[in-house]
């Protein structure tokens, strides 16, 4: 994690919905879906009342299930164990032939997250592209010397020549520090901060590579983030760039659980998620729209935090043994922090970031050292792997569900024509999907409440007054998958296309080149 200068970053931002297109997954091929309008009504409506329960549910994939099961806490233990062993991996330590071979900073580190990426892909027959993203970062804010950062990263491709150009990616931050932000040869550990977030790639890339899906993954591990998000900045642009419709990224930055002795505050059943609500890169007519709408909780981000609750109380214990809850924290990120998702909100594309329940600050950004009986120092003893297993899986379910649903509904509209105490939506089909769902809650509720299903077909009238709730909608295939939800922008004719907010596509570059080979 960065220590953020306060830099006031554009909290405006764009537009509603997000989404992006997803289609589903994969074992066997599916039957096409046909074009043609079913079930002209609703198909059936869940309700809920009480505060224990939710509206928003997904039914668990089995094949996504049993993948989820070979995640282990012990081989992520001895991940982090050994991204601890290169001494320190401090953006500008050594990168040298010599150093490499010694095994010591962060030149060692990379070659080893890449051979790392190389062996996982030889074991699902070359299933994965291992590349780098190399620079070299002028001298700048905390960076005293030109720098060569480079970023480790494998595409799992899509296996459908047209989802494939959907993008999903899970990324955390190799690089690390001690007490003295530009100290480059004394240890900094970095157990937890960000080893622990680079073992949820790596561990996300051994248990879904073995899988196929119709959308691309990228398993991403990035450096110079504590010298000011240098890495992930680079990546993010490069993707802009290029025209990669990423439409989700999830950043684990501190996923370690920490286990200091005494803590009596720590929840290892919880993780929390940090989301911008009004995209970073709308405008100030974009934001006040937004605002005005009273859609400044729905971004695409925000919609993706939503969407890591559902994969949770999906394939997640909800209690007892291995229960881990997302907690959705409504803002970008931590007071005086920053992390590397916000260089992808930067670029535009949808991100949220994973961090444990409670931190401890003695354990991060400390030179390992024992003052006036408090022990200092980022070590792996304080580390709770089997938190950070379920952290892991939690990514894990979150990618390989959104890399099988349908796209999102496209071009999501609600007429606004005339007073009324129904609400009409429309919105275009997608391939893939064999329905769709209609989502509401309450504009003081942070989570969908009500859901009700309809069969193949574009239009929808609703018995509730748009004025007095939140209304969404998602696709849905065949076997359960369901993609992101979008929220309806507000027009005068249902035959138009919706316009004044950007829509979901604007995000994910829609048309973009996939990853290159």
């Amino acid at each position: 994690m960065v220590h953020k200068k306060m830099t006031v970053r554009k909290m405006a931002v764009l537009g509603l919905l997000m989404s992006a297109t997803f289609t589903m997954v994969a074992q066997q091929p599916r039957k096409p879906d046909s074009a043609k309008p079913r079930n002209p009504r609703k198909v059936q409506t869940y309700r809920v009342t009480g505060s224990a329960a939710f509206g928003d549910s997904l039914k668990p994939d089995a094949i996504i299930a049993k993948a989820l099961r070979n995640v282990s806490a012990e081989r992520i233990r001895e991940t982090d164990l050994k991204l601890v062993r290169f001494g320190t991996r401090h953006t500008m330590s050594a990168a040298d032939e010599q150093a490499i071979k010694s095994g010591r900073g962060i030149g060692a580190a990379r070659e080893w997250i890449r051979s790392e990426f190389e062996r996982i892909s030889k074991d699902c027959n070359d299933c994965l592209d291992v590349q780098t993203d190399e620079f070299t970062q002028p001298v700048s804010d905390r960076i005293s010397k030109p720098t060569q950062i480079v970023n480790v990263y494998a595409i799992q491709r899509g296996t459908d020549p047209e989802q494939a150009r959907r993008i999903f990616l899970v990324t955390g931050h190799y690089d690390s520090r001690n007490s003295d932000g530009m100290d480059t040869t004394k240890p900094a550990p970095g157990a937890n901060d960000d080893a622990s977030g680079t073992c949820v790639s790596l561990e996300s890339a051994r248990v879904l590579s073995k899988l196929k899906f119709p959308a691309t993954i990228i398993y991403l591990t990035v450096a110079g983030e504590e010298q000011g998000l240098y890495g992930s900045g680079h990546f993010a642009k490069m993707a802009r760039e290029k025209g990669w419709q990423i439409e989700g990224v999830l950043n684990n930055d501190i996923v370690g659980g920490n286990r200091t002795p005494g803590d009596k505050e720590q929840d290892a059943g919880i993780v929390r998620v940090f989301s911008e609500g009004i995209p970073s890169t709308a405008t100030e007519k974009e934001s006040h729209r937004l605002i005005s709408l009273g859609y400044d909780h729905d971004g695409p981000s925000r919609q993706l935090a939503r969407y890591t609750r559902v994969v949770a109380r999906a394939y997640l214990p909800q209690s007892g043994a291995g229960r881990l809850t997302p907690k959705m924290i409504f803002r970008q990120d931590r007071f005086l922090r920053g992390g590397d998702h916000i260089s992808f909100n930067e670029a535009g594309y949808p991100a949220v970031r994973f961090t444990e329940y409670r931190e401890d600050f003695n354990h991060q950004h400390q030179t390992p050292r024992i003052d006036k009986g408090v022990e200092y120092g980022d070590l792996p003893k304080f580390v709770d792997f089997d938190y950070v297993a379920n952290v892991a899986r939690l990514n894990a379910a979150t990618l390989a569900s959104l890399a099988a649903a349908p796209a999102a509904p496209a071009n999501v509209r609600m007429s606004v024509k005339e007073l009324e105490n129904v609400t009409q939506l429309a919105w275009d089909a997608v391939p893939g999907a064999s329905g769709y769902e209609v989502l509401w809650r309450p504009t003081t509720s942070a989570e969908w409440e009500n859901v009700e299903s309809f069969g193949e077909v574009t239009r929808a009238t609703l018995p509730h007054s748009k004025d007095n709730v939140i209304f969404g909608v998602r696709s849905v295939d065949r076997r359960g998958h369901k993609s992101l939800v979008v929220v309806p922008q507000p027009v005068q004719s249902l035959d138009a296309v919706a316009s004044g907010v950007p829509t979901a596509h604007a995000f994910g570059a829609v048309g973009g080149e996939s990853p290159s080979k």
